[in-house]
């Protein structure tokens, strides 16, 4: 594999980047659960995606400052003199954010599954 090194490393697909995934995956969440903080975040993503799928806290904690900083996100501290737990629930404005780039992104989405789904079927034969 050290033929590619030094090349292009494109996301895949290239339609969507995984911050914008991960942004959309953030908002859905909350939307769905309501407040949460950033580690139940990356413990609800863990327990549904398991080994497969696993963003870092360096990219969980980042997006959650921006999408606040943006007005899509209200935030607080559970006990604002320790700083301990900042909780994060979605505004009107994340919302309508969130419903505007689940339409942007659907389509991506459904073509990234038929990439994938038609190199399985290829490469395996459909055995998988």
């Amino acid at each position: 594999m050290a033929k590619y090194k030094g090349k292009l490393n494109r996301q895949f697909p290239a339609k969507i980047s995984t911050t914008a995934f991960t942004s959309i995956y953030i908002l859905h969440l909350i939307e769905k659960y309501g407040k949460m903080y950033g580690q139940k975040i990356l413990d609800t993503i863990n327990q549904q995606m398991g080994t497969r799928w696993k963003p870092s806290r360096g990219m969980v904690y980042p997006l959650l400052r921006e999408m606040e900083e943006e007005g899509y996100l209200k935030a607080w501290w559970d006990e604002p003199d320790k700083r301990s737990i900042r909780y994060y629930l979605l505004t009107e404005e994340g919302a309508e954010h969130l419903e505007k780039m689940k339409i942007k992104y659907k389509s991506s989405f459904r073509d990234a599954r038929k990439i994938v789904d038609t190199a399985i079927d290829e490469i395996y034969d459909g055995e998988v």
